[in-house]
């Protein structure tokens, strides 16, 4: 199938535009599924339903194939995530430094309750790792590509609080 310039519309009023560009980029190679995916999830914080049977389709893989690595690699989501991902560190060191009270603090800023990963908005994503590999700084967390060491509660907080007023005054 070749890859068409037409624009297809999916949830949430996004096109396949973007991923046919991704796609030709890597002239539809089989071998580059994974950059393929993670340029895909990089464009979209997660890996739609739609736009991975699109993928196998267009580069003439069966669907199966595609979900079987998308739901393979821990990097991968097929799930919303926010523009702000938060990992939390839980390994040894994070732990027994209090790395709970780091992730209650958060959670109790963003409001998120139970089960909840991400805010309604999806501005923030919350998740537990096992390590970060900054054991010197601990309790450490990372937001995006940004590392924060010795943290507090506190400090926690204020980081979150940051971010929310950055956002609120592109608004």
């Amino acid at each position: 199938m070749a890859l068409t310039k037409e624009v297809m519309v999916i949830e949430g009023g996004r096109s396949f535009e973007k991923v046919n560009k991704i796609l030709e980029k890597y002239s539809k190679a089989q071998d580059a599924l994974i950059p393929i995916l993670q340029e895909v999830q990089a464009e979209y914080r997660y890996l739609p339903e739609e736009i991975l049977t699109y993928i196998a389709t267009t580069m003439d893989i069966p669907p199966a194939t595609v979900f079987g690595v998308a739901t393979f690699y821990a990097q991968f989501s097929m799930e919303p995530k926010g523009k702000y991902v938060i990992k939390v560190c839980d390994g040894t060191a994070c732990h027994v430094r209090r790395s709970n009270s780091i992730l209650k603090k958060i959670e109790e800023v963003l409001e998120l309750k139970g089960d909840e990963k991400t805010t309604r908005d999806h501005l923030f994503t919350l998740e537990t790792v096992s390590c970060l590999g900054a054991c010197g700084l601990a309790p450490v967390m990372m937001i995006n590509d940004q590392v924060y060491g010795k943290l507090t509660p506190d400090k926690v907080g204020e980081i979150i609080k940051e971010l929310m007023e950055k956002e609120a005054a592109k608004i």
